[in-house]
């Protein structure tokens, strides 16, 4: 793909060109087309895609702009979404073979909400079985002979190989920022609650969020600023004044931001480079970080996590239990026969351990610290398609509730993205992002 090519363009500015009349929808539709024909049969990256719908979708948008109509900031902007997310006119079909076929009546309310801002709904990107570890057909960009990561593997290999600006995805434990971080883009899992998931596949009301893929920090803003919102239908979402994500991106932090370095229990997964280039990090980063360990309460947030996940996915998927146990994979089935025999006592004590971590690590940021600094994944993607990758340095934040944001700003001996993870204090997901900004800044000038 050639540099004027608009499917290289990201988010924002494609939004900017097609509000000021430099390029129209149909154009950028049409671009990253062609770079799904050229691109999609090494990436593997969708499994519902309609041409002739998503060029139909995008000379709407252009008419409306031309008819001088109330238009969105997403405005013709074309967007990847999940295939766990429902959209009344494609399939979602959840990764499985149980839901083949199957074709909502109802859009997911984020995809409500994209609407609403004029987006146009490209088509459905690649999901591991339900949301879970078995790997769906999606390849990685950089190099197909590995892993994308999951579960929302799709979404983030088609935004890193510039087939869509911006992708939705999902995360139970790692399944946002772990492929961000392999395929080498911005990914965002914000503050749980923050945005509905009314229409999407229900693994863990206590675990599931919303989150997005992009290839700049403006576009992660862009989309914050599109998606959150309060859905009766979801109670854990609540109605909120507008959190001013661009604004709050595009400011200078009022001092110099202070990171805590968090290794976590789990720091000797981390690869030999994967832990080298986090000390030069460390090191370039001077006085502005400082390595902190967890409060002893958080060491069993990883089995809280795994107990509450499994005991949640086996209830909420109780019918694909019932009606097709035979046709779900052997990772699939495990979760979901360990799930069935957690104890109810066992389940409320992880998620009181879980309230008592969230609050230790309030006092990080109140007293001291603007973000946690951690790894994203072990290292770079791993070879082989027969797996995912591992999660474990996602799984506190994710049972915590936490924003956390993957940054593609280190790299592999071999070339590959390797993810650096920043998590902030829940509900500050926009300080979140310009803490983001001031560590890219900092590490590119390093």
């Amino acid at each position: 793909m050639t540099d004027s090519s608009p499917a290289g363009l990201t988010a924002s500015e494609a939004a900017g060109r097609i509000r000021d009349g430099l390029l129209t929808s149909e154009e950028l539709v049409q671009a990253c087309l062609a770079r799904i024909q050229a691109t999609e049969p090494t990436v593997q990256a969708w499994t519902y895609l309609d041409e002739a719908h998503a060029l139909q979708q995008a000379r709407a948008a252009d008419e409306a702009r031309r008819s001088q109509q109330g238009v969105g900031p997403l405005n013709g902007v074309p967007v990847g979404i999940k295939d766990i997310i429902d959209t009344a006119d494609m399939p979602t079909q959840n990764g499985t073979v149980l839901h083949e076929g199957r074709t909502p009546s109802t859009d997911a309310a984020v995809v409500s909400m994209l609407r609403a801002a004029g987006a146009v709904i490209l088509g459905k990107t690649v999901t591991t079985e339900c949301a879970y570890y078995s790997p769906g057909k999606t390849r990685n960009p950089w190099n197909p002979e590995h892993t994308p990561g999951g579960s929302s593997s799709g979404s983030a290999a088609a935004v890193a190989a510039q087939m869509v600006p911006l992708a939705l995805g999902s995360q139970t434990n790692g399944s946002v920022i772990r492929p961000a971080a392999f395929c080498g883009v911005f990914g965002l899992k914000p503050t749980h609650g923050l945005i509905p998931r009314t229409g999407i596949l229900k693994l863990s009301r206590a675990l599931d969020h919303v989150g997005f893929f992009s290839r700049s920090l403006d576009d992660l803003a862009l989309l914050g600023e599109t998606l959150v919102g309060y859905d009766a239908a979801d109670p854990d979402t609540r109605p909120r004044g507008r959190i001013r994500f661009a604004e709050v991106l595009n400011e200078a932090p009022p001092i110099p931001p202070m990171l805590a370095f968090i290794k976590t229990p789990h720091w000797e997964r981390a690869t030999d480079e994967c832990k080298e280039a986090f000390a030069e990090l460390v090191d370039a980063l001077g006085d502005r970080v400082e390595e902190v360990d967890l409060s002893p309460s958080a060491t069993d947030a990883w089995e809280w996590q795994k107990l509450v996940m499994e005991a949640d996915m086996s209830a909420n998927l109780e019918r694909e239990w019932q009606h097709g146990r035979d046709k779900l994979s052997a990772q699939l089935r495990g979760l979901m026969e360990r799930g069935r025999e957690v104890r109810v006592v066992d389940y409320e004590r992880a998620l009181r351990g879980a309230a008592k971590v969230v609050e230790s690590l309030d006092e990080l940021f109140t007293e001291r610290y603007d973000a946690i600094l951690t790894p994203a994944a072990p290292g770079g993607a791993p070879k082989g398609l027969s797996a995912t990758g591992d999660p474990s340095f996602c799984t506190l934040w994710t049972l915590c509730g936490m924003p956390a944001v993957s940054l593609p700003l280190l790299r592999t001996e071999d070339g590959l993205p390797m993810g650096v993870q920043l998590v902030g204090r829940r509900n500050y997901d926009a300080r979140l992002l310009r803490t983001a900004r001031w560590l890219s800044e900092r590490a590119e000038a390093a």
